[in-house]
């Protein structure tokens, strides 16, 4: 029986300055379509070192969006990640493209290189990347594939917001990509995203087509293309730009909590903690997510936890065995085993910004009692 919570899986970090700067746009009558989107993607873009921001409703619509501009057709296949959010599928197969899964690499969890080059087949057109659990994806070398063999290439780091590849930002490598806002993430606009650009065409194109294919050359109601309503808000855009005043804090606590799980599960068997940063990759820290060791009942050990008081997650289930995968592609197991092993076996412990060590070492306790168990 799930106790009452003790320690949530996630919180999000705001304050009495969201607060005030929501009030602000409130008061001003200004709601959407208004002047604090425009500075809220000017200090995005600065931040992760890109030209370009389009603030957009969520990062699925960013990575659609993308895909359409694309120009993805019916029958395209797009590889890429089978260990992600459905959105790293969704948004080709929104534009009638087919879904291809290469398999990941063990420690990182995101595509490994190889496992992309062997999928291509003379109807690849693109790859979508994925920072997984906010460690950079090999970039260069999905870069290097998709220039060989002609294809585009999209970077989903909707989980990465201040990581870095080889000294510089996420965001900067001069690929197309989507950032997302959700609660958990580490800045949150409640719902929304950004997508980031180093085409100012593509730009202008990203921001007519968030408003229904809008001209913003000329009368209010003209609209020059089919498009979407993906637009953001100016009462998210103030909360996104106290958030952004704070990321560096945000990233500070953050590293430190994943520093101290790390010490605390050290000596605990049968757990596995996450791929460390190296000279290339540096994480920025969005979940916290372990792996049992085989011989481990993952169910029981959630049940457990949850009893006590402590929310922890299977984190996350493969894409291509969800269900719809299955009915619409026929995906089975097998067709990824790297990503399912680490799939069936991982174990989303509670992480967020303000996270506080005595409740890290609630956490900790209480999983050693049910490995004991």
């Amino acid at each position: 029986m799930k106790a009452e919570t003790r320690v949530p899986l996630s919180r999000p970090y705001i304050g009495e300055r969201e607060e005030e700067a929501v009030l602000d746009v409130l008061r001003s009558g200004r709601l959407s379509l208004g002047p604090t989107i425009e500075r809220f993607e000017e200090l995005f873009a600065e931040q992760v070192g890109a030209p370009y921001a389009a603030a957009v409703s969520s990062g699925t619509a960013g990575l659609h969006m993308l895909c359409h501009i694309a120009g993805v057709e019916d029958g395209d296949e797009v590889i890429t990640s089978p260990l992600s959010f459905v959105a790293t599928a969704n948004c080709f197969i929104l534009e009638g493209g087919r879904p291809v899964f290469a398999d990941v690499d063990a420690q990182t969890l995101n595509l490994d290189p190889e496992a992309v080059e062997a999928a291509i087949t003379e109807r690849t057109k693109g790859i979508v990347a994925v920072d997984m659990f906010g460690f950079p994806c090999e970039l260069d070398e999905l870069r290097a594939i998709a220039e060989r063999h002609g294809l585009w290439i999209i970077d989903d780091s909707c989980e990465a917001l201040g990581a870095e590849y080889k000294g510089r930002q996420i965001g900067s490598q001069g690929i197309s990509g989507a950032f997302g806002f959700y609660p958990n993430k580490q800045i949150t606009t409640g719902e929304g995203g950004m997508v980031t650009t180093h085409s100012e065409e593509e730009w202008e194109l990203l921001k007519s087509l968030r408003n229904q294919g809008r001209s913003y050359e000329s009368r209010w109601f003209h609209h020059v293309r089919l498009g979407f309503n993906y637009r953001f808000t100016d009462l998210q855009a103030a909360l996104g730009i106290v958030q952004l005043e704070k990321l560096d804090e945000i990233l500070r606590l953050r590293s430190e909590a994943a520093a101290r799980y790390g010490d605390l599960l050290a000596s605990l068997e049968g757990i596995e903690t996450p791929h460390q940063d190296d000279a290339d990759h540096k994480r920025s820290w969005f979940v916290y997510v372990t792996k049992l060791a085989p011989a481990r009942d993952r169910e029981t050990v959630l049940a457990s936890l949850a009893g006590e008081g402590i929310e922890a997650a299977h984190y996350v289930p493969c894409v291509h065995l969800q269900p719809y995968m299955r009915e619409r592609y026929g995906f089975a197991e097998g067709v990824c085993p790297v990503a399912e092993d680490a799939s069936d076996r991982s174990l989303a412990l509670p992480f967020f910004t303000g996270i506080e060590a005595a409740e890290q070492e609630l956490v900790v306790d209480a999983l050693s009692r049910v490995i004991a168990r």
